[in-house]
């Protein structure tokens, strides 16, 4: 059995009822349990560093929630009454076929460590080995009925399976389990809903949420009907009944087919403004460079490191879903943006990569692409895998990319040579203690496109305006102090080209 007393880990810690119903599933070679799982980041590994700078979304994010009016105490007492997260024990559930035993268990932990962040404590951990998931009941009713002496044994009262759920699959499956049943787009909603803090963010999960929600509405009898017309002696329900002609679940779908429709067009509303920046800084040559990489991997971390953004950074799923840009400059002056984008993780619900195709615009549109990785994670490979799979959905497949190794401080030297063995340009860099900061600064620097015009000029010393310019927004080759003016030659936009054209030498 794998029953966990913290939210960081997976441990087995034998019950007897359980460890009795685990013995006869593996003694039926259908099921298989397995412990140990990492789901986050070990508490013993994180630190608040000076970059991080003032973490009051964290603060409030964590914070006891004043519900005023529901206490039953006497009235000069009811501003202190708060209101609490009661946490769900949850089992979770997964299917695979044989030869993929290593990345379902990963997928598993992935979803552990995805409820966790949800709010739930993960009391138990099953895989079942078949070669498809079962059309009904998705593990095969015999199975199904273990997994409900599982759920009684260890007091869950919610099973999520690894996988996005048929609406006939998770009714079936609930009817056996006698628990709620959800499955693993259900739970990165959840997140995301929780998460979401800006105008359009929000806009986003609750659109993808009713993309989600509309092919599984169901009705319960009689009253989700509205046509039921007839005589009384005929077997109908007489007068009164003879409605619209619409049953109260075509009511719900058309309803929230409108409430879609509305939130399309808010989100469009919302992309003036966006490609309005984003154009100003076109116009003024800014060069752009996106953190993109897998959930949790640490790019608000790494962002905070290289800009001081004080921006959330917190050891959970999908932390992150606004987009945060803040200005940095080259060594040499040159002004750059740093883009903090929403992470990735395998199996994304499709509503979700729809319903945020405007925020990885700014991943499609960047000059240069920080692909950050986890160093620590058992499974490398397959988030470099999953992230590019969406860099080439939103168009920056041919975008200058670098790897960075992010915490590297939890990694040894033999977990490094295998990583370079993976991506042997990649950098290693540790948000919490330093390591490498200077050096991926620096490659960042040489990966800026140059300004697209080469000029050499004499400026006038009262035209120092342009030379304040060109530093800004040019990359400066040489420049010198002569009688008449300054010398210089340059790299720059078109635009301030142009105005250093009657000074050219």
């Amino acid at each position: 059995m794998t029953d966990t007393t913290t939210p960081q880990s997976i441990d087995e810690t034998p019950v007897d009822p359980v460890d009795r119903v685990l013995a006869r599933a593996e003694a039926r070679s259908g099921v298989r349990v397995f412990g140990n799982a990492q789901a986050l980041q070990d508490d013993a590994t994180i630190s608040r560093a000076d970059s991080d700078g003032e973490q009051w979304d964290r603060e409030e994010r964590a914070a006891l929630r004043r519900v005023p009016g529901l206490s039953t105490e006497l009235e000069d007492v009811t501003e202190v009454e708060y209101r609490q997260l009661r946490l769900e024990n949850v089992v979770l559930v997964g299917v695979h076929p044989q030869g993929e035993q290593v990345d379902a268990e990963n997928s598993l932990r992935e979803l552990a460590a995805l409820s966790e962040t949800a709010g739930a404590i993960v009391l138990d951990a099953v895989l079942q080995r078949r070669p498809h998931p079962d059309p009904a009941t998705y593990v095969g009713r015999g199975k199904a009925q273990e997994l409900r002496d599982i759920v009684a044994a260890v007091g869950a009262d919610t099973v999520i399976a690894d996988t996005e759920l048929a609406p006939s699959q998770r009714r079936a499956l609930e009817d056996v389990v006698k628990v709620k049943v959800i499955d693993r787009t259900t739970v990165i909603l959840d997140i995301f809903s929780q998460h979401a803090k800006s105008r359009e963010g929000k806009a986003q999960v609750e659109l993808a949420q009713l993309e989600y929600l509309l092919p599984r509405l169901r009705g319960w009898g009689d009253s989700m009907s509205r046509q039921a017309g007839g005589q009384v002696g005929a077997g109908g329900a007489g007068m009164g009944s003879r409605g619209p002609g619409e049953t109260k679940i075509e009511l719900d779908r058309r309803r929230i087919r409108t409430k879609m429709a509305l939130l399309r067009r808010q989100i469009r509303d919302f992309g003036p403004a966006r490609e309005a920046k984003r154009a100003e800084r076109k116009r003024n040559t800014i060069p752009a460079v996106a953190i993109a990489g897998y959930t949790n991997a640490g790019k608000s971390s790494l962002l905070n490191r290289l800009t001081r953004a004080g921006v959330l950074v917190e050891n959970a799923l999908f932390a992150t879903l606004d987009t945060s840009v803040r200005r940095s400059q080259t060594a040499d002056g040159r002004t750059y943006t740093l883009t903090d984008t929403v992470g990735f993780v395998r199996n994304l619900p499709h509503q979700l990569v729809e319903a945020f195709r405007s925020t990885l615009e700014e991943v499609g549109d960047a000059d240069v692409l920080l692909h950050v990785v986890d160093a620590s994670h058992p499974d490398p490979a397959a988030q470099l895998a999953t992230v590019r799979d969406v860099i080439g959905d939103v168009g920056a497949r041919d975008t200058r990319e670098i790897v960075v190794f992010n915490k590297a401080d939890l990694v040894d030297e033999d977990a490094r040579l295998v990583l370079r063995g993976l991506e042997p340009g990649a950098m290693f860099v540790s948000s919490r203690t330093g390591e490498g900061i200077d050096e991926l600064r620096a490659a960042i620097e040489d990966a800026l496109p140059l300004p697209a015009i080469e000029v050499r000029a004499l400026v006038p010393y009262d035209r120092g305006d342009l030379i304040s310019a060109a530093h800004e927004t040019g990359h400066i080759v040489a420049q010198s102090h002569e009688a008449e003016g300054t010398a210089l030659h340059a790299h720059v936009p078109e635009r301030l080209a142009n105005e250093l054209a009657p000074f050219a030498v």
